[in-house]
């Protein structure tokens, strides 16, 4: 679903390269888009897709082994979809403040099949990059990032729409600190965004997935995600809009002394290949082909993705991760 658009897409090119056997159906609302990206695929079709209806205006006879939804789906029938023919379900649109029509189906039918919940930055790439850096750690204290999106690289008209809606469904932050998880508002919510080259952008805490995972996975009694908006560092030297993200680190390190780190995470093409990237690795996961096929029920990616896997995937892109001196 959204299989046409720049994440669907992305996502539907990094599965082909991995499994080139692999059958793939795109499905949006434009045919003969979708049917552009399925020929350039190959071992794949296009249709179009009724979100509106339970089927999705599928014809009968049709046969999948997950749905993506790489597309907002208000009525959230492509999960319905999913259960009802027990298939893996990912969802990448819903927030924090969205997730629970999503998480009270997968809990009234907990048996049906497995449903990956992927609303973090990048799909839950973010995420995995952040524990793959902190297995240098017996204990993580503080996880504090800073994302900087480009103001020209907020994708297609559909991840503009996600994020208008999101921004507008709160500006609150969402923060867990000193152990506790928490609201910010008005100027506690406030502050500044570092980018590669120094300059600082402003921005907020925003109510994004990856404060409670990461929270949760590593134990950290304070975790914290800015946002900005606004000119990369890459397009203010004349280059294209990249995506660049501040990730600092404190806790123990494994021989118990205190450890600061701070590290840079950047693509030079922007957010579309990672989020195309954590779609995939998500996938991959969901239906087995790399490990065991995921277990009915709730899932988020760190606990079904490796991060290492990962991190060596994001490598292979073209990713990058720079030390900082010091941390924050």
């Amino acid at each position: 679903m959204g299989g046409s658009g720049q994440a669907g897409s992305g996502a539907a090119a990094v599965l082909r390269r991995w499994h080139p056997a692999l059958p793939l159906t795109i499905a949006g609302r434009d045919l003969d888009r979708a049917r552009r990206v399925a020929d350039r695929l190959g071992t794949a079709t296009a249709t179009t897709i009724d979100l509106r209806r339970g089927d999705l205006g599928l014809p009968p006879g049709h046969d999948h082994s997950a749905v993506v939804a790489a597309v907002w789906d208000d009525h959230l029938n492509g999960l319905r979809y999913a259960q009802d023919r027990g298939l893996p379900y990912i969802g990448i649109s819903s927030g924090m403040v969205e997730v629970a029509p999503e998480v009270v189906p997968g809990g009234l039918r907990a048996g049906a099949a497995p449903i990956l919940l992927a609303g973090h930055l990048y799909a839950g790439l973010l995420v995995l990059a952040v524990l793959e850096l902190a297995r240098g750690f017996d204990r993580v204290d503080s996880i504090r990032i800073g994302a900087v999106l480009d103001e020209t690289d907020s994708g297609g008209p559909a991840a503009t729409a996600d994020l208008q809606r999101l921004m507008a469904a709160t500006s609150a932050g969402f923060v867990r600190r000193d152990g506790v998880f928490t609201w910010l508002a008005g100027s506690d919510a406030q502050a500044e965004v570092p980018g590669v080259d120094g300059v600082l952008l402003p921005g907020q805490a925003v109510p994004t997935l990856d404060v409670p995972s990461l929270a949760l996975a590593t134990g950290a009694s304070d975790v914290r995600l800015d946002f900005a908006v606004g000119e990369s560092a890459s397009r203010r030297r004349g280059g294209p809009a990249s995506a660049e993200i501040r990730i600092d680190l404190e806790g123990l390190d494994l021989t118990g002394a205190p450890r600061r780190t701070g590290h840079y995470l950047l693509h030079p093409e922007g957010r579309r290949p990672l989020t195309s990237l954590g779609i995939a690795l998500g996938v991959e996961r969901l239906l087995g082909l790399r490990g065991e096929p995921a277990a009915p029920g709730i899932h988020t990616p760190e606990g079904l993705i490796d991060p290492s896997y990962a991190v060596e995937r994001m490598t292979e892109i073209g990713a990058t991760f720079v030390d900082v001196p010091g941390g924050r």
